[in-house]
């Protein structure tokens, strides 16, 4: 038990450290690695929303995906499977993407938020824990997405190609991809940097089953903190390796936070929000974008979902700046949260009928 305890420490302190040194590499403040924030840069960088200082390609995906799926393919671990209430995943996978881009991160970057001394992430992580409390709730009343099946191999593959077809286009730069020139979007890592650490980030989460959701869950379930152990090691690694290696950078507080807003209340039920969606789906965005990796598509219509999300959120004013949320972004949260439940309820009512 000590031995699995310290391999998830470590294979957690290894995606830590490589958020902190992206950071130091070029990415925006805080956000060495974060799921949610990458996939709206690239749905902008697809045309699929117009602002322009959220667009790039982000090649730390695209490395993720590959480093997952090849990691998976050798030892065994690729094996697809889908067909599980798809709809349904969809529906989840954009209400994750609503509350994670009221917070301004995915549950990743919360954690790093926090170990560079951004107290708002506290803040999102009480909402996140009470999200993921309220979706084990209706896991103990019998809520399921349903059994997946076997499906064609080659299904398998297609993430994976959609990668490649990423790469390809960051590559080529042609005319209809669209590049942030200002703005997160236009601040990032050297693409060979940024690939090599989100392969290097695909293989320690695809070994070590990492879950910002799962970990809670299973504490609330079966008081199990496998998975604990993995958040704890990202949190302590990416800590001391803020101290380290950017201490400038550290700041403790609520305010002038990177690309981070204080409004509590909303940090609060975003996060909320997309613990509630990431329990439901059995797995938070990171987790989502590993399994579809390895060959589960029922994770690549959740990643579509996160997609079209993102698109939302930047077409229709939902999405928070570091100046707070939008008054379309609180309706669409709030409303989330009500339609969430709403399908819950109903799910373990014709469970049970």
């Amino acid at each position: 038990m000590k031995k699995d305890k310290l391999k998830m420490f470590i294979l957690g302190g290894i995606i830590g450290i490589i958020g902190v040194i992206l950071v130091k590499l070029g990415n925006p403040g805080n956000m060495g690695i974060c799921i949610a924030c990458f996939w709206r840069d690239i749905t902008g960088a697809l045309g699929l929303h117009r602002a322009g200082v959220v667009q790039y390609i982000r090649p730390e995906i695209i490395g993720i995906i590959f480093g997952a799926f090849l990691i998976s393919y050798f030892t065994g671990d690729f094996k697809v499977r889908g067909g599980s209430n798809p709809l349904a995943r969809f529906f989840l996978g954009f209400f994750t993407m609503v509350g994670a881009l009221m917070f301004l991160g995915c549950p990743l970057r919360m954690v790093l938020r926090l170990a560079n001394g951004d107290l708002n992430a506290l803040v999102g992580l009480a909402g996140y824990v009470v999200g993921i409390y309220v979706g084990v709730y209706f896991l103990k009343q019998g809520y399921t997405l349903g059994k997946s099946s076997p499906q064609t191999k080659s299904t398998g593959f297609i993430m994976p190609l959609f990668a490649v077809g990423l790469l390809i286009l960051l590559i080529a730069k042609p005319a209809f991809i669209f590049f942030s020139e200002e703005g997160p979007g236009s601040q990032h890592a050297l693409l060979i940097y940024s690939l090599i650490a989100g392969g290097i980030v695909g293989i320690a989460l695809q070994r070590s089953r990492i879950c910002t959701a799962g970990a809670f869950r299973d504490l609330f379930i079966m008081k199990d903190t496998h998975y604990l152990w993995g958040i704890l090691g990202l949190f302590v690694i990416a800590l001391v390796g803020n101290l380290v290696l950017n201490p400038a950078g550290f700041k403790l507080g609520f305010v002038e936070q990177p690309v981070a807003h204080n409004a509590h209340l909303w940090n609060f039920l975003g996060m909320t929000l997309t613990g509630i969606c990431a329990t439901l789906l059995g797995g938070c965005p990171i987790r989502q974008t590993v399994l579809c990796a390895q060959g589960d598509t029922d994770a690549g219509i959740t990643v579509i979902g996160l997609i079209v999300g993102a698109a939302f959120c930047h077409n229709f004013g939902l999405a928070s700046s570091g100046k707070g949320p939008t008054f379309n972004g609180q309706v669409a949260v709030v409303l989330g949260i009500v339609l969430v439940l709403i399908y819950a309820f109903t799910a373990i009512r014709n469970k049970e009928a």
